[in-house]
């Protein structure tokens, strides 16, 4: 079972793609999290996946990335992307959140985050910003204790049409997330945006050569309004925007880097 819209008990559906890449996209059910993948792209336009707290169980890591075998290999972009370069295989679904359950159910979903239509290409290694990213579901887990620590989150790349090439992708420079919880029977929502762009004037960058991976920056995580993740991404996510818990000034102040857990507004 993939994604269920119910979960937190008041309705949060999977964010919709826009009706100019309809036509492109293609939805995968993996346990307790879905992807909808950008067969053009060949990387996800949006994952959604439940996670419930209590239930959660730590596993071992392994790291047996495996092609889809429901869709065709060249709709996915899978090993070749990340061979002999210093290209991540980052998770969008991450790989802990959906593992709970049963321990035969939590092992399936464990080993299912680790299908190339849930990974997109990330800048090596790790700065404070990228642990932020990382971090940021266990956070908001943290404050949606007194609500049943359920949460659903919702991830993937911004699919810029300026992405640059490379081994026949374009290679992301934004992620973004949208995570939401059940707040005494209201939805609440929060987004958050990070940067893997160059920190240089790109346009003074010299093109890499064919086959040369692009260069990538150091991870910059934003908190971000909800409104600007749909601007950004063409995706359809009225009743997400609606319950973003982030104040309308932020629109007007611009996003501001987050340095610290504390910085984030719950």
């Amino acid at each position: 079972m993939g994604f269920d819209a119910q979960f937190l008990g008041v309705p949060a559906a999977m964010p919709r793609v826009g009706e100019a890449d309809a036509a492109a996209a293609v939805e995968l059910e993996y346990l307790h999290f879905s992807v909808v993948l950008d067969t053009v792209r060949r990387l996800a336009r949006v994952t959604g996946v439940n996670v419930d707290g209590p239930s959660l169980i730590d596993l071992p890591r392994g790291d047996d990335w495996r092609l889809d075998e429901r869709i065709p290999a060249d709709w996915q972009a899978g090993p070749e992307i990340y061979a002999r370069n210093d290209f991540d295989r980052g998770h969008l679904v991450r790989r802990r959140d959906p593992v709970w359950g049963a321990p035969e159910i939590a092992a399936r979903a464990n080993a299912e985050t680790f299908r190339y239509p849930n990974a997109a290409p990330q800048a090596s290694g790790f700065n404070q910003s990228k642990e932020l990213w990382l971090g940021l579901e266990d956070h908001v887990l943290e404050h949606a204790e007194a609500y049943g620590l359920r949460l659903s989150v919702f991830t993937a790349p911004v699919l810029a049409a300026g992405d640059p090439p490379y081994r026949g992708i374009r290679v992301p420079l934004r992620f973004w997330k949208v995570v939401a919880w059940n707040t005494g029977g209201r939805l609440a929502t929060t987004a958050f945006v990070v940067d893997q762009a160059p920190l240089v004037d790109t346009s003074e960058v010299v093109a890499p050569t064919p086959g040369e991976a692009p260069p990538l920056g150091p991870f910059r995580t934003f908190q971000v309004p909800v409104s600007d993740v749909a601007g950004l991404t063409g995706l359809v996510m009225p009743e997400l925007v609606a319950a973003d818990v982030l104040p309308s000034t932020v629109a007007v102040t611009g996003w501001r880097p987050l340095e610290s857990f504390d910085a984030i507004r719950l």
